[in-house]
């Protein structure tokens, strides 16, 4: 029977990864193992089939017994164990939802025969190829300007709590004027803003306000000027869609005050003038989960929001016209749940493909 090893399973992506393998009951002809960095010995999830213990997640004899390692633990685990394993001679397949991995020539973002490392894309590049899968597959994209808006959630956990931390102190502060029917709207803001300005307003995480606000710069810095998160943007693009000529993929991520789900105004550049209802075509039937949505205000406002989309596969793709700068220039909207099809959802796919390939 094949062993299946999980690590960093009970963070936010493991959660999700965890929880959409319960609903489409994937635990069954296999053996998993749990693993912990901190909590060895404690209780396994009970899913069917394993070990009711948690193992050391760096015992690497442990590790080199098992068939597949699914990791969601992140880059710094992925540097310190993946290499002891290859170095040892382990042969099995390497999941990874981590970015460490990503750019090596011997990992694959997706699925291809003969490779054993397999990692999970940026989320946002994941996001934008599932929206726009259908017109990368005409040919006809010549670059693509992504300006990114991205949930609390991409930054981890502790970043989400405490942009509801940043919320329920700018509400706190606000009861006074919001009770006060003479308050103007003037006053709430210079209140507001000087909570924001404050030294006890909460941003230890995020090193500045988002509830109220927000952040234009996720990642560190690159010389080109771009921030690392912006450059993935070209590179995993590329390398995914294997291009013999690189499709340019650019733009500037902003962090937003949304809880989950990433967000990505699009400006596209098309090799020439393609009429609107043939591009609407392409795009809408590019994979299942793209959902076009009609561009006016209340199909918008339904539809194409992270609350909308938040916990859902949906992929919407809305506000498509074509531009004043010329017939071959589009714009978009889209919606994601990164924590899905960013994150959880493509490590999930690819493990049950491993395991049919290997069964």
């Amino acid at each position: 029977m094949l062993r299946v090893g999980f690590i960093g399973w009970r963070g936010m992506v493991g959660s999700v990864l965890m929880g959409r393998m319960r609903e489409e009951h994937d635990f069954k002809d296999y053996e998993a193992v749990f693993f912990s960095t901190s909590d060895t010995g404690g209780k396994a999830p009970d899913v069917g089939i394993g070990d009711p213990v948690l193992k050391d997640a760096y015992n690497i004899d442990l590790l080199s017994s098992l068939d597949i390692i699914v990791t969601c633990q992140g880059g710094d685990y992925t540097k310190v164990v993946y290499p002891k394993l290859r170095n040892d001679g382990w042969n099995g397949y390497w999941i990874d939802s981590a970015s460490a991995l990503r750019m090596k020539d011997e990992s694959i973002i997706g699925l291809m025969s003969g490779v054993r490392d397999y990692v999970g894309g940026n989320c946002t590049v994941s996001l934008m190829l599932m929206a726009l899968s259908g017109l990368f597959a005409s040919g006809h994209i010549e670059w693509v300007s992504s300006m990114t808006y991205q949930a609390a959630s991409g930054a981890g956990a502790k970043h989400m709590k405490e942009l509801i931390a940043q919320m329920g102190q700018i509400g706190n502060v606000s009861k006074a004027i919001l009770n006060d029917p003479s308050s103007t709207a003037i006053d709430l803001d210079e209140l507001v803003t000087r909570e924001l300005r404050g030294n006890c307003f909460p941003a230890e995480n995020f090193g500045a306000p988002l509830a109220g606000s927000l952040i234009p710069w996720i990642d560190s810095a690159m010389e080109s000027g771009q921030t690392r998160e912006e450059w993935k943007g070209s590179v995993e693009t590329n390398k995914i869609l294997q291009t013999e000529k690189p499709i340019p993929v650019d733009g500037i991520c902003v962090r937003v005050g949304a809880m989950r789900c990433h967000s990505q105004g699009l400006t596209i550049k098309l090799d020439k003038d393609i009429p609107l209802d043939e591009i609407s075509d392409m795009i809408e039937k590019g994979n299942e989960w793209v959902k076009l949505v009609a561009n006016n205000r209340s199909a918008t406002l339904k539809y194409l929001t992270p609350a909308a989309v938040n916990g859902t596969l949906s992929v919407p793709v809305g506000r498509l016209h074509k531009m004043l700068i010329g017939p071959e220039y589009l714009t978009a909207f889209t919606v994601g749940d990164q924590l899905l099809w960013g994150a959880a959802e493509p490590i999930r796919r690819i493990l049950n493909i491993i395991i049919g390939h290997l069964s």
